[in-house]
C-alpha cells in the first residue's frame, strides 16, 4: 500500500456552508469525498477536481482507510481496534474550535458510538499555533506513555486560553499532568523533552500535511473528510453512513 504522501490524490476544496453565504476555508488533499449544499445544517460543500493520472476511487478509499492505525496499545486512541468506523482527529491544543469539539462533541460521540463498539477515535497531534502548541503536543504524548492521555486532553481543553501567553509553559503542563493523574512527573518531563516525543508529534503532523490539512480541527471518518467543529449531527450522519457501508 503506498503511503498517503506518495499516493495519487484528487483535490477537495472545502467550502463552509452557513451564515447565508459560502466561504472557502481550506483545501484538503484526500482520497474520498462527499457533498453538501449551503442549506444542509452547516455541512461542507466539496468541489472536486481530478488530475488525469489519479488513482481509482476504490484505490483512493483504501489508501484513506489505511491511515487508521488500529493499534490496540495506542494510548492516544479510544474504542475497540476492530470498530467498523475510525475517526482520525488532527488537532492543536491551542485551537479554540478543537476545544469546542473536545468539550461539546467528543463526549457525545463516546457515549453514542465508542461505548457501543461502533466507533474508534484516533488522535493525531497537529500543532500549528507556535511553540506552546508544540510543547503541549509533546506533553500530551508524554502523558499517554503513562496511560493518561485522555485525562490530560480533557484538562488541557477544559477552557479556552489565549495562545502563546504561557498557559502551556513547562510548569503549567506539569501541573496539568498532575491533575490528570500522571503518576511519575519526573518521567513525564523527561518523556516530554525526548526525541521520541518529537518524532511522534512529527509523524502525526507530517501525516496531516501529506493530506493537505492546513487548519484545525480536521477529521477523517473512515474515508470521509470533515473540516472544523461541525455540528454533532454532521459527525453522527458520517459515522452512521460509514457503519452502514462497513456492514455491507
Amino acid at each position: 500500500m503506498p503511503s498517503p504522501s506518495r499516493a495519487r490524490r484528487r483535490r477537495l476544496t472545502w467550502i463552509a456552508a452557513g451564515g447565508g453565504a459560502a466561504a472557502v476555508i481550506a483545501t484538503l488533499l484526500a482520497f474520498g469525498g462527499g457533498s453538501g449544499d449551503p442549506g444542509s445544517q452547516g455541512r461542507p460543500v466539496v468541489v472536486v477536481s481530478s488530475p488525469a493520472d489519479e488513482a481509482t476511487p476504490d484505490e483512493q478509499q483504501k489508501e484513506l482507510l489505511a491511515l487508521a492505525r488500529r493499534d490496540p496499545h495506542d494510548p492516544l486512541a479510544l474504542g475497540r481496534p476492530d470498530a467498523p468506523v475510525v475517526l482520525i482527529a488532527y488537532e492543536d491544543f491551542q485551537c479554540p474550535y478543537c476545544g469546542k469539539f473536545a468539550r461539546e462533541t467528543k463526549p457525545e460521540l463516546v457515549r453514542r458510538y465508542v461505548d457501543k463498539g461502533v466507533l474508534r477515535i484516533e488522535w493525531r497531534n497537529f500543532p500549528v499555533f507556535g511553540a506552546e502548541s508544540e510543547q503541549a503536543a509533546r506533553a500530551a504524548w508524554a502523558a499517554g506513555q503513562q496511560g493518561r492521555f485522555w485525562q490530560f486532553h480533557d484538562i488541557a481543553y477544559a477552557k479556552e486560553r489565549p495562545r502563546n501567553q504561557g498557559y502551556f509553559s513547562s510548569s503549567r503542563l506539569r501541573a496539568m499532568a498532575r491533575s490528570a493523574g500522571v503518576a511519575d512527573l519526573d518521567r513525564f518531563e523527561a518523556d516530554m523533552t525526548s526525541h521520541a516525543a518529537a518524532a511522534a508529534v512529527s509523524k502525526d503532523r507530517e501525516e496531516g500535511y501529506a493530506l493537505g490539512v492546513s487548519s484545525t480541527p480536521a477529521f477523517l471518518v473512515n474515508a470521509r473528510p470533515i473540516l472544523g467543529a461541525q455540528p454533532l449531527s454532521t459527525f453522527s450522519a458520517a459515522i452512521e453512513e460509514a457503519a452502514g457501508e462497513a456492514r455491507r
